[in-house]
C-alpha cells in the first residue's frame, strides 16, 4: 500500500552533492505551501553506484556513523544498496527535524529508477524538488519533459529567494503558469519580475500589461519588463543577473521538437546557464 500523501513537496535525494540543497529548498517550499515533505530515494543500479558517494552530503552534528556506511565497499550487493538508501532517508529525516522540528516528513524508498519514481509521485505531488546533477541514466531535461508537476531545480547551496523572474511569452503554458502563480502561496512573499522577450509591438505590450495586472490583482508585488532581443536565454540571464533575482520561473519545453532541433531549446539552455533555483512549469 502506498504511503504517498497527496499535495506533498517531494525531495528527490539522488544527487549526493545536492542533498542538503534539495532538503533546504524542499523545507522552504513546504513552509510556504503548508504541506508535508516526501523524502524520495530511488535505489540506483550497481553500475550507477560506483559513481555515487553520499559521504558528507549533509551537515549535521550527529549520525556520524551513518556517513561511514555510505562509503562502503565499491561493489555493494542489492540488499546493501537498499540498506544505504534507508540510512540516507533516516539522515535526511534527522536533518529536517533539526532545522524545522514542526515540519511533517515521511519517506518514499523506491526500488526502481528515478524516472519511474518521479512518474509515481507526479500526479499527486504539489511540487518536486531535484538537484541540478542527477545520477540516473535519464538527463535532467528528460525527467522534466515528461512531468506533469511543477519541478524546482536547485544548485548547492540553496539560497532563500526574495525575488523571482517570471519569463512570460504569452503561450498557453505561460498563461497556465500565470494562473498558478496567482493562486499559490509559494511566491506570495516575493517580488515577481514578469519579463517578456520579444518585439516591442502592441500585441506583446498588451499581453504583458494584462499579465502584470493579473499578478497585481492577486496581491503579488510585481515589476514588468519587455526585452527586445533575439536570444531569449541571454536576455533572461542578463536581466536576472543585473537585478540580482534569486528564482527563475518559466514554462518547460514549450517549443515544438522541430524548433528545438533547429534552434535549440530555451529550457535546456536555461538549465545549463542559470545558477539560481529554477522553477519549471509543465507544458500545457
Amino acid at each position: 500500500m502506498s504511503n504517498l500523501k497527496p499535495d506533498s513537496v517531494i525531495a528527490c535525494l539522488d544527487c549526493p552533492d545536492h542533498v542538503q540543497a534539495v532538503l533546504d529548498a524542499t523545507m522552504w517550499a513546504s513552509i510556504r505551501l503548508q504541506v508535508p515533505i516526501g523524502l524520495l530515494h530511488s535505489v540506483p543500479s550497481l553500475q550507477q553506484k560506483a559513481a555515487v558517494d553520499y559521504s558528507c552530503c549533509l551537515n549535521i552534528d550527529d549520525e556520524n556513523t551513518l556517513l561511514d556506511q555510505f562509503t562502503a565497499k565499491e561493489h555493494s550487493s542489492n540488499s546493501e544498496l537498499k540498506a544505504q538508501g534507508k540510512l540516507l532517508l533516516h539522515q535526511a529525516t534527522t536533518y529536517c527535524a533539526q532545522q524545522h522540528p514542526k515540519l511533517k516528513t515521511y519517506t518514499l524508498h523506491r526500488h526502481e529508477h528515478l524516472n519511474e519514481s518521479i512518474d509515481y509521485v507526479d500526479d499527486k505531488a504539489q511540487l518536486i524538488v531535484i538537484g541540478h546533477h542527477v545520477t540516473c541514466k535519464s538527463t535532467l531535461s528528460q525527467l522534466i519533459r515528461v512531468s506533469h508537476c511543477p519541478i524546482l531545480v536547485t544548485h548547492a547551496p540553496f539560497l532563500l529567494p526574495t525575488t523571482a523572474l517570471f519569463a512570460f511569452d504569452n503561450s498557453p503554458t505561460s498563461h497556465k503558469l500565470l494562473n498558478w502563480l496567482c493562486k499559490t502561496p509559494l511566491i506570495r512573499a516575493l517580488t515577481v519580475h514578469i519579463v517578456m522577450v520579444g518585439k516591442e509591438n502592441s500585441e506583446n505590450c498588451d499581453a504583458l500589461r494584462e499579465a502584470y495586472a493579473r499578478l497585481k490583482q492577486a496581491g503579488i508585488k510585481s515589476k514588468k519588463a519587455l526585452l527586445d532581443c533575439r536570444d531569449v536565454t541571454a536576455a533572461l540571464n542578463y536581466y536576472q543577473n543585473e537585478n540580482d533575482i534569486g528564482l527563475l520561473m518559466t514554462g518547460a519545453f514549450g517549443q515544438s521538437r522541430l524548433r528545438e532541433l533547429l534552434q535549440g531549446s530555451d529550457t535546456k539552455k536555461l538549465l545549463g546557464s542559470t545558477k539560481t533555483p529554477y522553477l519549471l512549469f509543465p507544458k500545457a
